[in-house]
Parts: structure tokens; C-alpha cells; sequence
């Protein structure tokens, strides 16, 4: 069937992309692994920071604002160069790999500690105090009081990080981490055929992006319409509704 469109003109492709579906598919789980690592290091890492920025020390403070600071303003081709090319310089070497996660851990643990930062000073002041009228001591407080709520408040800013941060997998390219626009130069280098390639790994990475953050925006509705954040607490409520129908 290709064969006859190609004899008419009527296929608009000219690579032969079966024999580069292993590759791309190596390419495109390598952009996975990069981005589950890089969010999942940048999220705790955040977490940190935001809970520093939101201390009464100054001396916890200050560093976390230098560090969201800078690297909020630094380009993040600059700090995967930096951690993959410029630390050789002082004897440590890391591989491509954990080079180009932990680039995107430290870059976007910046912006996701502002949104972190924010949510956690969002949480109405009343409701530590209530928890504190309850007898509940800092740690559940925070734990049980003060997260989950944050947690809420955060949801939408923390998901649009996490595609943008899947998108910016591809700057991973320029130390050759083998992930999908990686792919895709080798296959543009060797087809000749860049426009073709790059519109193919760029359905490619919407055909990733649109359904994660479709997936996204529906989980971020049903937490805003008071859906429960994990299974302990959604059997806690439901044990407690059929408590009050029985009553």
C-alpha cells in the first residue's frame, strides 16, 4: 500500500521509519526515564526548599532564596553544559545520564520551590491554630493539617512544570543522552530529510505531552471538587459517611 502511494505522489513521507522504530522507541523511553527522575528529584528537592524559605531562621532562609534565585535565572543549557562538561574540571565525572537528570532536578527545583513556597503560605493562618486547639504538635500539623491543603493549592502550577519539564528533555540532546530529539538528529543526519524528521518527533513528543496533560488537568479538577489526594484518606472518609448514615 505505501509502495502504490509512493508511485503516485501521494505519500508525503520519504524516510523509511520501520527501520528506525526500535530506535526511536529506545529514544522515547530514555525521555520517560529522564523526565520521572529529574521531576521526582526536583519535586523533593523543592520541597525542601520551600519548606527553608518558609522558616523564621534567616540563616535556613538565605540559602534557599540564593539558590531559587540562580537558578531560576540561569538558562538550563547552561547547567547541563555546567554539570556534564564544566565539573571534569574539578575531578568529577558523571555519566550522561545522571548528568541530564540531575540538570533538570536542579533547575526546575527552583521554579517548583516558589510554587511550593507559595502554597504552603496560601494555607489560612486559622488552621494551624485550630490544629493547635485540637493538641496536634508541629509535625501533624503539618503532616495532616497544612500539606494536604497545600498540596491543593500547588496541584495546577506543579503540573504544568512537569510538561514543560518533559519538553525541555530535549535540550538533553546537546550531550548526547540519547532520548527522542537525540534520535531524531541521528536520523536527520543520516536521512537528509531534517523537515520530515523533526515534524515526526514533534507529533511524537504532543502525542506524549497532550495526553499527560489532559490526564493532568482532570486530576487537578477532581482534587478542586474535594476528591481525596490518596486511597487511606478516601476509605477514612467513606468509613465515615456510612458512620452518619447509620446514625
Amino acid at each position: 500500500m505505501i509502495s502504490w502511494l509512493q508511485s503516485r505522489g501521494y505519500w508525503p513521507f520519504h524516510v523509511a521509519w520501520s527501520e528506525w522504530t526500535s530506535t526511536l522507541l529506545d529514544g522515547l523511553l530514555k525521555t520517560i526515564e529522564y523526565a520521572a527522575l529529574g521531576f521526582l528529584a526536583a519535586a523533593l528537592l523543592g520541597l525542601v526548599l520551600a519548606l527553608m524559605r518558609t522558616s523564621r531562621i534567616a540563616l535556613v532562609r538565605l540559602p534557599a532564596s540564593i539558590y531559587t534565585e540562580l537558578f531560576k535565572n540561569v538558562p538550563l543549557l547552561v547547567i547541563i553544559s555546567v554539570t556534564y562538561y564544566g565539573i571534569v574540571q574539578f575531578g568529577i565525572k558523571l555519566g550522561v545520564f545522571e548528568a541530564g537528570a540531575l540538570s533538570l532536578a536542579i533547575f526546575y527545583a527552583a521554579y517548583l520551590s516558589e510554587i511550593f513556597r507559595s502554597a504552603l503560605v496560601g494555607v489560612h493562618g486559622a488552621q494551624r491554630e485550630a490544629a493547635q486547639a485540637l493538641g496536634l504538635n508541629r509535625w501533624a500539623t503539618f503532616a495532616h493539617v497544612i500539606f494536604p491543603q497545600a498540596l491543593r493549592l500547588a496541584l495546577p502550577g506543579t503540573n504544568t512544570m512537569l510538561v514543560d519539564l518533559l519538553k525541555s528533555t530535549s535540550l538533553l540532546t546537546v550531550i548526547a543522552a540519547g532520548e527522542l530529539m537525540a534520535v531524531g538528529n541521528s536520523v536527520a543526519s543520516q536521512t537528509f530529510e531534517q523537515m520530515e524528521v523533526f515534524l515526526v518527533i514533534g507529533a511524537i513528543y504532543f502525542a506524549l505531552c497532550y495526553p499527560l496533560s489532559q490526564a493532568l488537568l482532570w486530576l487537578e479538577r477532581r482534587v478542586q471538587a474535594g476528591s481525596p489526594l490518596s486511597p487511606a484518606r478516601s476509605r477514612r472518609l467513606r468509613a465515615a459517611r456510612e458512620l452518619l448514615d447509620v446514625a
